[in-house]
């Protein structure tokens, strides 16, 4: 039986945000490795693995389901990003332990492959129109087949400049007004423009990344289903789900949402209820491979895809664990694509291959992925780790009301 004899954190990436979780075996050279990186509260995560690590060690890492049980229950307190995120880098990396032992790529163990590669949508932007469509214009010339399409920053396309808009005497500064009404016209328009250009071949998503009120989602939800959107991503905040019941009596714009999921009570009655079509979570906030291989097999159930959250402050671990879930899975839509410097990549020899919209897990034991120490140490930069912590400023009303997330 191989024991876990330690666990410790590596960080790297020039401002720190990136961790990987170590986890060791009495085992000659056999450990495993899974992403517990986090862009807010990277330091307070590795505190919560020191936590957990004493009632870890000893205990037989063939285990996964047992140990992931326990760890979930420590605290009492339970479905937070903190912890989840800890215990998901622990469950990657002994599913990372056992497929070496079984000398098998983890989708093996999960059931082997039922696709040859992981199609992957890009993400395409534009401070207008014309932008935009040379950007996407891009992507299908790469291999592409769906394309995310956004006017320049989250909320784009509802942004309007100040000095235009009747605002309190005593109005807080601000660069930027967001309008739901200026949004749920222009979003539209860009996806007309965009279908008249380039026709219903290419597959288009769209992140409204909460920015509506309810009410503006559902009709934003019905004005776009002429274009055909392979889906919308986030269009309501996880406090205001129940809405997604009248946006399906509405429409039959496909939904996505979970990217901040972390407690089953969210997403499990969207998918049973069949109220959304993708579900987003990512894979090291809720927990790891062993919680996220049973939200795809109920997703399947209901005709729901996974389409596991990605994002540009995510790793080449946490995308090789979503890799081998999407390999393996019936359930499985699509995958977030997610471009990285070669210096690193280099940290991590094995890392997936994106290449012509599509994204290559290598057939070696385990994740097939690694991490080279010496490397991770050396990409980092103290100067932007001091200065990396930053709250997420709300985008603002005219009011002054701030606008989530």
């Amino acid at each position: 039986m191989t024991k876990i004899t330690g666990v410790r954190c590596i960080r790297t990436r020039a401002n720190g945000t990136w961790a990987t979780v170590k986890v060791m075996t009495d085992q000659p050279g056999l450990y495993g490795i899974g992403s517990v990186s986090d862009i807010r509260y990277q330091e307070t995560v590795i505190k919560a693995v020191e936590t957990i690590t004493p009632m870890l060690v000893g205990r037989e890492a063939g285990r996964i389901e047992d140990i992931w049980q326990a760890v979930f229950a420590s605290g009492y307190w339970r479905n937070g990003p903190i912890l989840n995120t800890a215990l998901g880098g622990v469950d990657v990396a002994l599913w990372d332990i056992k497929g070496k032992e079984a000398g098998m790529p983890v989708y093996s163990l999960l059931g082997g492959a039922c696709r040859a590669a992981v199609p992957a949508y890009a993400h395409a932007g534009g401070r207008d129109v014309d932008e935009l469509e040379d950007d996407v214009r891009r992507y299908m010339a790469e291999g592409y087949e769906v394309i995310r399409c956004q006017l320049g920053a989250y909320g784009g396309g509802g942004f309007r400049d100040p000095a235009n808009v009747s605002r309190p005497k005593n109005a807080w500064p601000a660069t930027r007004i967001f309008d739901d009404e200026a949004y749920l016209e222009n979003i539209p328009a860009m996806f007309e423009a965009l279908r008249d250009r380039l026709g219903f071949g290419v597959k288009f998503t769209h992140d409204v990344h909460e920015h509506l009120r309810p009410q503006v989602a559902v009709q934003l939800a019905k004005r776009l289903e002429p274009y055909r959107l392979f889906f919308v991503e986030d269009i309501l905040p996880p406090e205001q789900v129940q809405w997604y019941r009248m946006i399906r009596d509405q429409c039959t714009t496909p939904q996505a949402v979970g990217e901040l999921f972390v407690n089953p009570l969210e997403y499990v009655p969207l998918i049973a209820e069949r109220l959304i079509d993708f579900v987003r979570v990512r894979v090291s906030k809720v927990g790891g491979i062993t919680p996220c291989r049973k939200i795809a097999a109920l997703a399947e159930w209901f005709g729901v895809s996974t389409a596991w959250q990605e994002g540009g402050d995510n790793d080449p671990v946490n995308q090789m664990a979503a890799c081998h879930l999407d390999v393996a899975s019936r359930a499985f839509g699509i995958q977030e694509e997610n471009d990285f410097r070669p210096e690193e990549q280099a940290v991590f020899p094995g890392h997936a291959v994106l290449e012509g919209g599509y994204l290559y897990p290598n057939e070696g034991p385990g994740l097939g992925i690694d991490i080279d120490e010496e490397a991770a140490v050396a990409l980092l930069d103290p100067e932007k780790m001091k200065r990396n912590f930053t709250f997420s400023e709300p985008d603002r009303k005219a009011d002054g009301t701030s606008v989530r997330p």
